[in-house]
């Protein structure tokens, strides 16, 4: 059976080596501005101490989406989403990113992965995510090489019906982590 071309974003799974995985989420800032951040989406540290979707240019990723924590400002009421509405306009909001260094996900391919890629690297290729369940879009490049991008492919994803070819699911780490980087942002 072919893979199936359905975009996820990244989708923590557990973390690399044999250390303890309790795939903590950390809490950051968001600031509310016209641009929708949905579950699964790649995020950066701006120089403003917000965090903020990242696109295929950006080199100090800080982790992946996983929800958000505000509180409304048209019914003062505590409210959690699995994404940021664009037209978010709350002064708390918190966003829960999984942003350990050595974190693997699981994403989509937007090209043919062959067995050879294994070990290269790929940019993000951003995509906005899905209605009604608020799911990123964004997929691994289809252009994977030796050189430095953003994420870099360690397998094949272990799911049903997953194998080489186009729209695979492979296994990555964020190769350019902001943690894991020596200069600031």
């Amino acid at each position: 059976m072919a893979n199936v071309d359905q975009a996820f974003g990244l989708r923590a799974i557990g973390k690399v080596g044999q250390n303890r995985d309790n795939q903590g989420l950390s809490e950051y800032q968001i600031a509310a501005n016209s641009t929708a951040i949905y579950q699964g989406d790649p995020v950066i540290l701006d120089d403003t101490g917000f965090i903020e979707v990242a696109a295929a240019t950006n080199v100090n990723l800080i982790g992946v989406l996983n929800g958000i924590f505000y509180t409304d400002a048209a019914t003062n009421k505590p409210t959690w989403a699995n994404h940021l509405a664009a037209s978010n306009t709350a002064t708390d909001i918190q966003g829960f990113v999984a942003d350990d260094p050595y974190e693997r996900f699981e994403v989509q391919s937007a090209g043919t992965v062959a067995r050879t890629n294994i070990g290269n690297c790929a940019d993000i290729v951003y995509a906005a995510g899905s209605t009604p369940n608020y799911v990123s879009g964004v997929e691994a490049s289809g252009t994977m090489a030796a050189g430095t991008a953003q994420l870099k492919i360690i397998g094949l994803a272990k799911t049903q019906d997953n194998a080489f070819g186009a729209n695979a699911v492979v296994v990555v780490t964020i190769n350019e982590h902001i943690l894991k980087q020596t200069a600031g942002i």
